[in-house]
């Protein structure tokens, strides 16, 4: 196998799917990339046995053929090199010999053959939507993920297939994030599906459309595995096996009181807050008066910090703890100039929307302090 290619085509796409191999591998090859030709170039892809992401390459094939190659040596190597630089790759009993320039890199290769790959379903529910939905959905809800919970299916993603819609949908118990998107090419779907992505796909799959992938991305849905195809980029990842639970009940209803705040300027003042706040709680007092939140943050060391946020609110006074990472967290995703807050007392979670997006919604869950 021999090919030759420009830095500029070959890096950005290395190093997206080199991010997918671990540090620490059960099978050696697992380290390493799948390198295979085609007509155009050539194609490269690595797996974990639980993801898998395949993206193609522009480049002049000179021979055709397969091989593996050390994963961050060889993207290290390329992303080393001088811009603009020609990189040549040449394959030949069993080293793979890499040359630009007056550079010369000679790495150890396994075969192509025995390089595990994820294969999507057959009979899969295939739907097409916008990249900027897909993207902006996982932006507004991955944040609030579990983290290594013991109730594993909440370390992802939850993906929900309606009739004409697109629902996604995290939490970590203490705080949930939705975000839902009216979908044409789901308009002739007459059942609900759920599926759970796991967090690195999640991850991955929030990488690869912040970047220029086209216009559109589909989806390949099977019972325990999804393939997401954009632009010359295949995603095929594993599902997480369980049933998430059901987030209808998490979002309260009949509250009450609702007050609308500008959203940078409360973002703003918690950010200050809670450089005093205490390490192991991050908890501040918000207090809704007629016109007016405050917020107040203590700490053991009787550190205080207090801020005054103008609100259009006219109810009664009520004062409820938060997790201030809660809301910073919240505050961030949404790109609204308002943020509207809704709530009942100290025992029951607040609701925060854009009053100017009707398709996303945040759950905080109050604290004592």
């Amino acid at each position: 196998m021999k090919i030759e290619v420009q830095r500029e085509d070959l890096v950005p796409t290395l190093m997206g799917v080199a991010a997918v191999v671990e540090r620490r591998q059960t099978l050696p090859i697992l380290g390493n990339l799948l390198i295979k030709t085609t007509e155009q170039g050539f194609s490269i892809s690595a797996t974990d046995l639980e993801l898998q992401i395949s993206s193609h390459v522009q480049a002049k094939v000179l021979e055709p053929g397969s091989i593996t190659l050390p994963a961050k040596k060889f993207a290290d190597i390329c992303k080393a090199l001088p811009e603009k630089a020609h990189i040549s790759v040449e394959i030949s009993q069993n080293r793979a010999s890499i040359r630009c320039g007056r550079s010369r890199f000679s790495l150890s290769t396994l075969p192509a053959e025995d390089y595990p790959t994820l294969e999507g379903e057959e009979g899969q529910q295939f739907f097409e939507l916008e990249t900027a939905v897909l993207a902006k959905m996982i932006e507004r809800t991955s944040f609030a993920m579990a983290h290594q919970d013991v109730r594993y299916y909440l370390n992802g993603l939850l993906l929900e297939i309606c009739p004409g819609k697109l629902i996604a949908v995290a939490t970590d118990g203490h705080r949930l994030a939705k975000a839902e998107a009216e979908i044409a090419a789901l308009n002739s779907c007459e059942d609900t599906k759920q599926l759970i992505l796991p967090a690195k796909t999640v991850s991955e799959l929030k990488r690869l459309l912040s970047s220029k992938v086209g216009a559109t991305v589909q989806l390949d849905i099977g019972d325990r595995s999804i393939v997401i195809r954009a632009a010359e980029t295949v995603i095929t990842s594993k599902l997480i096996d369980g049933r998430y639970p059901d987030y209808a009940r998490v979002i309260p209803s009949h509250l009450e009181s609702s007050a609308v705040v500008d959203r940078e300027m409360l973002r703003d003042s918690l950010s200050r807050t809670t450089v005093l706040s205490y390490e192991k709680q991050k908890g501040v007092r918000m207090t809704f008066e007629e016109g007016l939140l405050r917020l107040e943050v203590s700490n053991p060391e009787h550190e205080e910090a207090q801020e005054e946020v103008g609100i259009d609110y006219s109810g009664q006074t009520i004062t409820i703890g938060f997790n201030v990472g809660y809301w910073l967290d919240v505050l961030t995703v949404m790109d609204g100039k308002t943020a509207e807050i809704r709530f009942l007392n100290s025992e029951v979670s607040a609701i925060l929307v854009d009053p100017e997006s009707s398709g996303e919604l945040y759950v905080v869950m109050p604290m004592r302090i």
